[in-house]
């Protein structure tokens, strides 16, 4: 399964995206399912989305990118898949302490530039 910390990714790239939050999480969902059509990715994908970039994309499977909506901490519902996962788990973030929890339960975490050379 690949698990995206979309607000890590999205935040690591200076494209105005805080001035358009919604607008900005509709248009990563649309980047990780193209990717996802093209065969650069392959199913399961995860993404889970946080505070106000939630109202962007509503929650459940859209275009073969299952959507999650954090209620409180995206970190938290992160590991909390993770933990939970049947598969093996790769992890796309940059957060440092994310990562040491993830790779704790066994996942393989990658960098948001890994997911951005698929996604282009």
């Amino acid at each position: 399964m690949l698990l995206i910390d979309a607000a890590n990714v999205v935040g690591s790239r200076p494209t105005d995206w805080w001035r358009d939050r919604f607008g900005a999480a509709r248009a990563f969902v649309e980047q990780v399912s193209a990717a996802l059509r093209s065969g650069r990715l392959t199913e399961p994908v995860v993404v889970v989305l946080e505070g106000r970039a939630r109202d962007g994309v509503q929650a459940g499977v859209v275009d073969g990118v299952t959507v999650l909506h954090a209620a409180g901490s995206g970190d938290d519902m992160l590991i909390e898949l993770t933990s939970d996962a049947s598969d093996q788990v790769t992890l796309v973030t940059a957060d440092r302490e994310l990562r040491q929890r993830a790779e704790a339960l066994g996942a393989e975490v990658v960098g948001p530039g890994w997911l951005i050379q698929r996604l282009e």
